[in-house]
């Protein structure tokens, strides 16, 4: 947080005694009047303590002024209290009163002076405006480097109209504006930045028209002197500058002021500050005619301070000052007249600068610092101007010349030396007073090594210091001619090269100032000097030599040089012309060199031929051998330009003898000669120096000489000629127009000599000349055609043929420029002389095949080893060329005989090359044109089909991964031109043709970035591709044509490369162009053709390449206006949309594409007829995965854009769309594409649900990934997933439901041949695919019963399922995991249950194994059951429903689900909702009727259903208890199913407890009898239930006990025995039945110890030792009954019941008594147990064994115990 200023924010006068008495106060008063009249300045507020002092000082002078002491002491009171008010406000601790008054008197005074002075500047409110506009302009900049560009010029604009309106301000209120701003500076705490802007604005102000206030300016100068005195840091620099600055600016109109301030500051012998010197000389620069009267004193005093500057800075201050001081004065020396006061001289000033100028040269000079250096020498050119012309001083500075020399060896730029060096040396020479002999060796040493040395590297301005050091030795020859000349002599003797050519060059420098003083001693002394050298053969050397020769000649000493200048130049001439002619071309330095003395001699020679009189024999004859032998040309220029001088000046000096001949004639070689070099040059004019001009006035003045005959002619063409030179550069210019013009001029010229051997010999020079020229070059291929063009004129075929033939045997077939030169040649000879070509060539191909027969290796033949296939080539093209420049009228004669069959004998009998395959079809071309330039001629080419099966293998053997040679452009091209002649190509040629074609120019991959050639080549190769396939598209110009070619093209648009897709679709555009533009037919394209090529080319509307868009938006213009009627008129408005689409497809943003795409995709839809559609659909979907992805994204895009705005018409051709679409899908990855794919689907879907479902489910199974992912996709939407569901139920129950009625041919098929596993297959994986439970609440019953009731369809031998091999089963490891329909169903299910049940349920059902049991036919009734258990226990909201759902499956005429139906009935039966529903009135009926069905497990689940009547409606048993009586015991006695009388014994454990017992009558006999017959069944379930059921039977005997103690003592042993029985549950059973039945016997205590054993759970077998021994004694008899039926059990199939019948044998044994033991047949038993002995189980052997040692033992003390026992043990008596 800012610390608050500790001043009073606001200071009101509200004490009315004080308030009455300050100034302005409207006297005293009371009460309200005072208070209104209260003081409002007093008010003021206040921002800072200097303004609070300043205010108050106005009151402090009033209150002194009315001399009023009291009104003082009350003002300071009022100071206090503010004062302690304030401190109060900024929450210090205590006032400072006590402090205050601590202040002494004075100060306290002076404090309030201030507060009062700075209110009065409050009251008028500048102070506050100038204040705020300060505080704008001096906001920190850095504040606002992190604004944008836009918001730092409002910064600056801001504070420029601040400081604008501060200046505006000044203008009304001067005084009051310069008061605040000085009082601005006159605060401690301002910043350098913030005095700066005052300044500068103060600075404006003053510039202003108007008086200042002198108080104002006096406090200014004084503030502004101290600012710029008192520099305490590197930011103060500006603060002093910017203050100096406002100095100068107040001395326009105060000038003596400021004056007087600053000569206050400067002292003799006092080092005044940096700044008063700087700003006395801004003064003096400011007011030059004010400061002269005080310039003298000044520079006295400044003298004075020289000694004392010892610091760099301060020197450069010092030299910057008088560098001004010196220009002052030559100003007001310059306009004295202008001044007003006294005039001042120069020697005024003068003697005061001298000891300055002394002081700077002698001691500051010598410094090491190489500022202050700097510094000196500059200041040196003004003090110098002054100085020097005075004489008497001039001499003194020249004494001081080599103190400046000396500084050479220092580290100063040597060209400020030389620059004060040249200033003293030309005012020498001006004023005639020359520097002192005895310095002039010297200065000439110093100087001349300025020339010879090499500058050093820190030295920027060498090259401009020797120009001034040139500029010295001129004035110096000026004043000694001579010596200079005798040192440059002198300085010849050395031998090195720098110091001679400095020499030279100076030499040149002298020569050239043109000096009169030039006289022919010095000018001997020149030529001595240039001739010490002529023997260096330094090329250096030498070309300064040369250009001391041409200088001398140029300033009119050409006597000089007649004689040893003109021999150096002409050997200089010969030397360098022959180092140039054998000298391989390079660039090395000594090549460069030698070129550079070349260009020189040629320049001299052409100085010297323009200058210098009677050199014409001497170099004639030189020259003009020059020009016919050499060949650098580069030197022709000057040489024609010579040769042209001295052939005006013979002529003009018409000399006799060898030099000039008859009618003023010059000596020249053959004219023809002459001519030909001349001509064959000129056709290179711009080179060397633009000799074409010079050659032509050479050839127009030799005109006579060469040709007489033609001067005329030449007269008139030569200058048009150089007039079209001179027009044009070597940039505006065309090679081939100015040949062009040459050859007119070659054959006007020619035309002049008809009738005579003129032309033949000008040939003759031309053919013998082509060996001078290089290859290639400009000059020989002009040469070659100036030579074809002139033998075609020749009149004589005989020496016409020997130089042909010459031509053919010298040329080298293997350089291209020289065997192209020649087939040029001989093409443009044919015009008129055909015939003597052929037979030429023909006498060639003899002499060829001569030398191959015999195996000569000629001279020739070694020289061009590459004989035979360059020479045969070669020979094709030429006759070729032949065929070409023949004649018309001739050339269908000569074509095929004398022609082509020559051309395809050499090509079948060479070996098939590159050249000699471009040799053949570029002869092929041109044939071909030659031909159809005649017009429509009657003519069939009988070697076309020939040609044609050449060019195709020529075509075939092309690689197809590079292209280095344009065989393959020349090749369409030549089959492009034969495609044009007769006879025409067949349909299949055609297409042939076209296959071809494509197949060698679209796979090419793209060329590189760095061969322009490449890409030639390939855009060369694509453009006759076009031209080839339009040829042939025009031959089959229809729709089926049309078609073709696009059927060739569909691969290379589906291609993976960009590059191949860009040439297909450019190539595709080129041909509906074409078709487009020549079709005439009524309808251009045929049925679905529209749709399959938009379809083919949508895609690209979305490729990577910018022209592949652009094209495919053109393609589909052109096939609305193909699909367009002739009579209709296309829609500009579609146009122009597709033509905006196609620029914004420029773009490189994907997504912007896609939507471009979207657009046109759009544009089409609304285009295209209904009948394409389907076609447009299906050629998109092809388009799937064919080429890359951005492709496939398009395909699909376009796919849905239609469907969505054309899909309502396509409801017949859905299933049609959806097979293309399902056809593709599986090859469709990309998440991309296959999204938008499936989306398509899902539109459809929405639009027609049922065919959609209904192809879908026709899919074959099992469902691979892509129909999953459909039928996954309609589940996106839950509503329309929830009708997908209800469909697929309706499929499902539908193949179910019985044919009552005739269905509907729609129905018909909607059913047909779909699986109804194949619904439950989709039903699946919608339910998977949702993503909550939630959403299949409201049809959960539905789902699940029509899921259940498939999977019941599938559970017997009745399934209707296919097998699974049938359709194809999916092992995930081993049989046991294989799919299978029922399993899949079964995960319907699950998947169901999952959605719509409880985490719980599904939980219990895997730990039940109920998904197993259903998956399983044996045990699907069991699974179904369990799953109704669990449904209804944790989702019991949908019981009613399921009832209602499953209640007609009761009685369902299909089995398997009247299984499933009642089997899930058997828990609904215990719920109470079927009784609360009333849904028992039909539901019982129904399970009795099952009951009695043939089926035997439905007759089980039915039981078991009834008997659950007793769990969910107990009060319902009593209403059908006779029904479920008779069902009951109807099944008790089933003969075919131990599981149904199981099941029903149980119901009737269920049943009879809610029954009355006289409800039940005879049931209860027939039901007790029935139990008794299973107790020894041998199904342990039949055993259980039988014994369960006997012991309630017990429990409800009632009035039938005494029937049940009769059925209880028939089952007593059974019951005992089976305590033993091998299942523990019936042992279980039996042991509880035993303690029900056993109160039918009256054995009270027997009973009460069996409840005893049982509740301790001792053994049961104490009991039955306990019941023998007591029935022993109370019924014996019963015993022995006992004992038989135990014997009974001998023979049992169970080895415990067996063991047990045994035990409880012996038990009898124990306690019987010797009485009764007569009764029991002893020997039976006795055999029974030894028979037992043998049995195979341990357990019936040890049991038998032991009863056995009883009765053994019993026999023998029978007699004896039997008596004592029974007196010791007495029978128990009952109690």
């Amino acid at each position: 947080m800012e610390k608050k200023a500790l001043v009073p924010a606001r200071l009101s006068i509200s004490n009315p005694m004080l308030a009455s008495e300050l100034p302005g106060s409207p006297g005293p008063s009371s009460g309200a009047a005072h208070r209104e009249h209260s003081l409002s300045w007093g008010r003021a507020r206040v921002t800072d303590p200097g303004r609070w002092c300043w205010s108050a000082g106005g009151w402090r002078l009033l209150c002194r002024r009315r001399g009023n002491q009291s009104l003082m002491v009350k003002f300071q009171a009022f100071v206090t209290w503010s004062w302690e008010m304030f401190w109060a406000k900024n929450g210090l601790p205590s006032p400072p009163h006590s402090s205050w008054y601590r202040v002494p008197p004075s100060l306290r005074v002076c404090v309030c002076s201030g507060i009062c002075h700075q209110s009065s500047l409050a009251l008028s409110g500048v102070y506050q405006q100038v204040t705020n506009l300060l505080n704008i302009v001096d906001e920190d900049d850095q504040e606002g480097a992190g604004l944008s560009s836009q918001e730092g010029h409002g910064s600056k604009m801001r504070k420029a109209l601040a400081s604008t309106i501060i200046i505006q301000k000044a203008n009304e209120e001067p005084s009051e504006v310069m008061t605040v701003l000085i009082h601005s500076l006159q605060l401690g705490e301002i910043s350098i930045k913030r005095k700066v802007s005052i300044y500068t604005i103060l600075q404006g102000i003053i510039q202003q028209e108007g008086e200042l206030d002198e108080e104002c300016v006096q406090t200014l100068v004084n503030l502004a002197s101290r600012e710029m005195r008192e520099i305490q840091e590197i930011e103060g620099y500006l603060l002093a500058e910017t203050a100096s600055d406002t100095l100068v600016a107040l001395s326009r109109n105060h000038f003596n002021l400021v004056m007087y301030e600053l000569q206050h500051h400067l002292k003799p012998l006092i080092l005044t500050d940096e700044f008063v010197l700087i700003t006395l000389a801004n003064l003096a620069n400011a007011n030059v005619f004010e400061f002269m009267p005080y310039m003298g004193i000044t520079l006295a005093t400044i003298f004075t301070m020289l000694r004392l500057a010892s610091g760099a800075k301060m020197r450069q201050v010092f030299c910057s000052a008088m560098e001004t001081f010196c220009e002052a004065i030559q100003f007001y020396l310059k306009h004295w007249e202008d001044s007003v006061y006294p005039i001042m001289t120069g020697e005024h000033f003068m003697n005061k600068l001298l000891p300055v100028y002394r002081h700077f040269v002698t001691v500051w000079l010598r410094s090491e610092n190489t500022e202050v250096k700097l510094a000196v020498i500059k200041s040196l050119h003004p003090m110098l101007s002054l100085l020097l012309p005075i004489e008497k001083l001039r001499e003194q500075v020249y004494d001081y010349i080599p103190l400046l020399l000396a500084e050479y060896q220092g580290s100063v730029e040597a060209l400020f030396i030389t620059q004060i060096l040249r200033q003293i040396l030309e005012v020498s020479v001006s004023s005639n007073t020359p520097v002192p002999k005895m310095q002039l060796h010297t200065i000439f040493t110093e100087l001349h090594i300025q020339v010879c040395s090499k500058a050093p590297t820190l030295q920027q301005f060498s090259s401009e210091n020797l120009a001034e050091v040139v500029q010295c030795f001129i004035a110096l020859a000026c004043s000694y001619p001579d010596e200079l000349m005798k040192f440059f002599c002198n300085q010849m003797q050395t031998g090195k090269e720098a110091i001679r050519v400095g020499t030279l060059t100076l030499l040149r420098a002298v020569l050239s100032a043109d000096m009169p003083e030039m006289n022919s001693r010095t000018l001997h002394f020149a030529v001595k000097v240039v001739r010490n050298a002529l023997c260096d053969p330094r090329a250096k050397v030498k070309l300064a030599i040369l250009r001391v020769i041409g200088q001398l000649a140029i300033s009119g000493y050409q006597e000089r040089v007649r004689g040893w200048g003109l021999r150096y130049v002409s050997l200089q001439l010969i030397l360098s012309t022959y180092r140039l002619m054998n000298r391989q071309e390079s660039c090395s330095q000594a090549d460069l060199e030698e070129k550079m003395v070349h260009k020189v001699t040629m320049d001299t020679v052409r100085i010297i031929t323009a200058s210098v009189s009677g050199v014409i024999n001497e170099f004639w004859l030189k020259l003009l051998g020059y020009i016919m032998e050499t060949e650098y040309t580069e030197a022709l220029t000057p040489i024609c330009i010579s040769l042209t001088n001295l052939a005006e000046r013979q002529r003009q000096q018409k000399e006799s003898g060898a030099n000039v001949g008859r009618r003023g004639q010059v000596e020249l070689p053959a004219p023809q000669k002459l001519l030909a070099r001349l001509l064959v040059l000129l056709s290179a004019p711009y080179k060397g120096e633009g000799r074409g001009v010079a050659m032509l006035q050479l050839l127009k003045t030799l005109h006579q000489s060469i040709a007489p005959s033609m001067a005329d002619l030449w007269e008139a063409e030569i200058p048009a000629l150089i007039q079209y030179l001179e027009e044009h550069t070597q940039y505006t210019w065309n090679q081939k127009t100015w040949e062009d013009k040459l050859i007119q001029f070659l054959r006007i010229s020619l035309k002049r000599t008809q009738g005579t051997t003129w032309s033949l010999r000008l040939s003759q020079e031309l053919n013998h000349q082509i060996v001078s020229y290089k290859s290639p070059s400009v000059e020989k291929a002009f040469l070659y055609r100036a030579l074809g063009f002139t033998l075609a004129t020749g009149q004589e075929a005989d020496k016409v043929e020997t130089q042909l033939m010459e031509l053919l045997h010298k040329t080298d077939y293997g350089n291209d420029f020289d065997r192209e030169g020649v087939i040029l040649c001989l093409g443009l000879c044919t015009r008129g002389q055909v015939v003597t070509v052929l037979h030429v060539l023909q006498e060639f191909e003899e002499k060829i095949q001569e030398t191959e027969d015999s195996w000569h290796i000629s001279a020739w033949r070694s020289d061009h080893p590459w004989r035979r296939e360059v020479v045969k080539s070669a020979l094709m093209v030429m006759y070729s060329s032949v065929a070409a420049h023949c004649h018309p009228r001739m050339l269908l004669s000569l074509v095929e005989r004398d022609i082509t069959r020559k051309i395809l004998h050499h090509y079948a009998t060479s070996c098939q090359d590159i050249s000699l395959k471009l040799a053949f079809v570029q002869s092929i071309i041109q044939i071909c044109l030659a031909i159809q330039a005649l017009g429509k001629v009657d003519f069939d080419y009988a070697y076309k089909p020939e040609l044609t099966a050449n060019l195709m293998v020529i075509l075939k053997t092309e690689p197809l991964d590079t292209l280095v040679s344009p065989v393959r452009c020349l090749t369409m091209t030549a089959l492009w031109r034969l495609s044009k002649l007769r006879p025409p190509f067949t349909l299949e040629e055609n297409h042939e043709l076209m296959d071809r074609s494509v197949q060698c120019v679209i796979p090419l991959p793209p060329p590189g970035e760095d061969s322009e050639q490449v890409k030639t080549l390939y855009e060369n190769s694509m453009s006759a591709l076009m031209r080839l396939m339009q040829s042939l598209l025009e031959r089959e110009l229809d729709p089926k044509g049309l078609q073709e070619a696009f059927h060739l093209l569909e691969k290379w648009l589906h291609s993976e490369k960009d590059w191949e897709r860009e040439r297909a679709v450019m190539l595709s555009l080129h041909l509906l162009q074409v078709y487009r533009e020549g079709v005439t037919i009524l309808i251009p394209l045929k049925s679905g053709q529209f749709g399959t090529l938009i379809g083919l080319l949508a895609p690209h509307t979305c490729d990577s390449q910018v022209r592949t868009r652009q094209s495919t938006i053109d393609v589909i213009c052109c096939l609305l206006d193909l699909q367009a009627r002739p009579w209709s008129i296309q829609d500009t408005v579609t146009d122009k949309l597709l033509l905006d689409i196609k620029d914004d497809l420029k773009t490189t943003d994907m997504e912007k594409i896609y939507s471009l795409s979207s657009k046109i995709a759009k544009v089409i839809s609304k285009e295209v007829r209904w009948e394409e559609l389907v076609i447009l659909l299906q050629s998109t979907c092809e388009s799937l995965g064919a080429t890359n992805l951005t492709h496939d994204r398009a395909a699909v895009m376009w796919l849905n854009t239609i469907l969505r705005l054309r899909g309502h018409e396509l409801e017949d051709k859905v299933p049609e769309i959806l097979s293309t679409i399902l056809a593709h899908l599986p090859s469709v990855l990309h998440p991309d594409v296959r999204r938008p794919l499936v989306k398509a689907v899902l539109w459809l879907a929405h639009s027609y649900q049922e065919t959609v479902i209904t192809s879908l489910l026709r899919q074959p199974l099992p469902l691979d990934s892509n129909i999953t992912e459909l039928w996954e996709a309609l589940a996106e939407d839950s509503t329309f997933a929830r009708k997908v569901l209800q469909a697929l139920m309706a499929r499902i129950q539908a193949k179910k439901a019985p044919r009552g009625s005739p269905i509907s041919r729609k129905d018909a098929w909607r059913l047909a041949a779909v699986d109804p596993i194949m619904a439950v297959c989709a039903l699946h994986k919608i339910t998977m695919a949702l993503d909550s439970g939630e959403k299949l609440q409201d049809i959960f019953p539905e789902l699940s019963c029509t899921v259940l009731q498939e999977l019941s369809s599938s559970s017997g031998p009745w399934q209707l399922s296919l097998i699974p091999d049938a359709w194809g089963i999916i092992r995930t490891g081993n049989l046991q995991n294989k799919i299978t329909p029922r399993r899949l169903t079964v995960k319907t299910l699950q998947s169901v249950l999952s959605r719509a049940g409880s985490e719980e349920m599904m939980s219990s059902l895997v730990d039940q194994g109920v998904w197993t049991l259903l998956e399983d036919p044996r045990t699907h009734t069991d699974g179904v059951c369990l799953l109704a258990r669990a449904m209804i226990l944790h989702i019991n909201s949908y019981s009613q429903r399921f009832a209602q759902l499953l209640l007609p499956g009761l009685d369902s005429e299909f089995l398997p689900w009247r299984l499933s139906s009642t089997a899930f009935f058997i828990e609904l039966m215990c719920d109470p909702v079927l009784s609360r529903k009333k849904m028992l009135k039909s539901t019982v009926p129904k399970l009795a009727k099952g009951a009695s069905h043939v089926h035997s497990t439905l007759r089980l689940l039915s039981i078991r259903a009834l008997g659950n009547l007793a769990v969910g409606a107990p009060s319902k048993v009593k209403r059908y208890q006779k029904l479920l009586l008779k069902k009951f015991l109807c099944s008790l006695s089933d003969p075919v199913s131990t599981q149904v009388i199981s099941e029903t014994m149980v119901a009737l454990t269920k049943v009879l407890g809610l029954m009355a017992e006289d409800d039940l009558g005879s049931s209860f006999e027939a039901i007790s009898m029935q139990c008794r017959v299973f107790f020894d069944d041998e199904n342990e379930m039949l055993r259980l239930q039988a014994i369960i059921l006997f012991g309630k039977l017990a429990i409800w005997a009632g009035k039938k006990r005494d029937f049940f103690t009769m059925e209880v003592r028939k089952s007593w042993i059974p019951l005992i025995l089976h305590l033993e029985d091998p299942c523990p549950e019936v042992a279980k059973a039996c042991e509880a039945t035993i303690c029900l039945c056993i109160p039918f016997w009256g054995w009270r205590r027997l009973q009460i110890t069996l409840e005893k054993f049982v509740n301790e759970g001792i053994d049961l077998n104490l009991f039955q030792m306990e019941m023998c021994s007591y029935l022993a004694r109370k019924d014996p008899v019963l015993l022995d009954t006992f004992c038989a039926e135990a014997i009974s059990y001998y023979d049992s199939e169970w080895a415990k019941v067996k063991a047990a019948a045994c035990t409880f044998t012996g038990y009898i044994l124990e306690q019987v008594v010797p009485q009764n033991l007569g009764e029991m047949d002893l020997e039976r038993l006795c055999q029974c147990l030894q028979a037992l002995q043998m049995d195979p189980e341990p357990i019936v052997q040890n049991a038998a064994k032991e009863t056995l040692s009883l009765l053994q033992a019993w026999e023998l003390e029978k007699s004896e115990n039997i008596p004592e026992a029974l007196e010791e043990n007495p029978a128990p008596s009952e109690s």
